[in-house]
């Protein structure tokens, strides 16, 4: 057995340096050639390993993500052998890969329509193109299911670098159609420079797409499949509709093989649940958990908490929801919540109302209309010790139209 532990070990050694000499700048096609037999057999659960110890090794994510095509391209002779992840309707892999199919239908249509448009421009054609993009742009429910849903549970099971990693690409997806749409706009009376802008622009989005449904289909899933069970296949599928799904829903051919223990000892949430009519004493009053609940959910905020640990505990559910979330997220660190691009900043602002040196942060942005004020504020007891974070978002576009006044109800 302790050969066996010392061989694998070995093995993952051997690995890992493959990847070192590949940020090194070492040739892919060198490393393939060098280490032909050793590549051979590489399955996803090692790729998964091996990059999740480089991670807790030092090394930055961030650093991973623009090189991560090509440690796909150094084991892709193994990871072609792989076979497709679950076939039954119904599972969340499946329903994953059914939005691929989708999504790989409408990148065919946008790369016809450019071509298209390249060959006799027309405002016809600028309209689809922009349908197009438009449409393409639902795929991001995908993204979000993986990011709250899917990469909450696999953090449970220590999965993380690999997680961040996809979250980074999934936002530069998202700022290349973002970007598309501006192009229209900016290029529209220039139908030469729209073709030629197009040419590039769509050739390298949909690369992009394609590549990551790759990484889904021969990393990510089969990793995935290996560590999750059956109740949280089933938990994630639970919490989808919360986020919605591109060009596929949900069947119910798959059903876990295994039901939760009705006798199980409740869980904190449960059993808060049981006495919700209880009074909770607080500074001035006392509220149920149902009344205090009805409350947080009808304000025209979403208020979230996060706790001394860095751990979100809450997040209310209100009909003017900003940002998506699902209830998976609960128990998460705060900073696998956020894509890697703005960690450092969430991590400066826990770091300061930790130290005592800020009380608030707060942002606003323009998004889809919208004016969001995102606001992040300190929580702490009577004598100061820091109890966690309150982050409350708004969207205050319909407040900043307000003009004169109104003193009387309207019927």
């Amino acid at each position: 057995m302790s050969e066996y532990i010392d061989n694998q070990s070995k093995r993952e050694e051997q690995l890992k340096a493959i990847i070192r000499r590949l940020h090194e700048g070492t040739a892919t096609s060198d490393l393939v050639a060098e280490f032909a037999e050793l590549l051979e057999d590489v399955g996803p659960d090692e790729i998964v390993r091996i990059e999740e110890a480089l991670v807790d090794e030092g090394l930055d994510p961030e650093q991973i993500q623009p090189l991560c095509d090509l440690h796909v391209e150094v084991f892709k002779t193994s990871l072609d052998k792989q076979q497709a992840p679950e076939t039954t309707p119904g599972h969340p892999i499946f329903t994953y890969r059914a939005e691929n199919y989708g999504v790989e239908r409408v990148l065919r249509q946008l790369e016809e329509t450019a071509v298209a448009y390249a060959t006799a421009p027309s405002e016809a054609l600028q309209d689809k193109l922009r349908a197009t993009v438009e449409k393409l742009t639902v795929y991001d429910r995908h993204y979000l299911r993986k990011e709250n849903l899917l990469f909450s549970f696999l953090e449970r099971t220590g999965f993380a670098g690999p997680s961040k990693v996809m979250w980074g690409v999934h936002n530069d997806i998202r700022a290349m159609w973002k970007a598309m749409g501006a192009l229209f706009d900016a290029l529209a009376s220039d139908p030469g420079a729209l073709a030629s802008e197009l040419d590039s622009r769509v050739a390298e989005l949909a690369s992009a797409i394609r590549d990551m449904i790759y990484k889904e289909d021969h990393i990510l899933f089969p990793a995935a499949l290996k560590r999750l069970t059956d109740a949280d296949w089933k938990a994630i599928r639970d919490q989808g509709d919360e986020i919605g799904y591109a060009y596929a829903l949900p069947g119910r051919g798959w059903q876990p093989t295994s039901q939760p223990d009705a006798e199980a000892t409740p869980s904190p949430a449960q059993a808060l649940t049981a006495n919700a009519g209880a009074l909770i004493p607080l500074s001035t009053g006392a509220l149920s958990a149902d009344q205090i609940d009805l409350m947080l959910k009808a304000l025209p905020v979403d208020v979230t908490y996060v706790d001394e640990n860095d751990r979100v505990q809450y997040f209310s559910q209100s009909r003017e929801r900003i940002f998506q979330r699902a209830p998976a997220i609960i128990g998460r660190s705060v900073q696998n919540c956020h894509p890697p691009q703005s960690v450092d900043k969430v991590q400066r602002i826990l770091d300061d109302f930790r130290a005592g040196t800020r009380d608030e942060a707060a942002f606003w942005i323009q998004m889809g209309g919208m004016f969001v004020h995102i606001r992040y504020i300190a929580l702490r007891d009577d004598d100061g010790t820091y109890r966690g974070t309150a982050e409350v978002t708004q969207n205050l576009a319909p407040l900043r139209a307000l003009e004169g006044e109104r003193r009387l109800l309207d019927d």
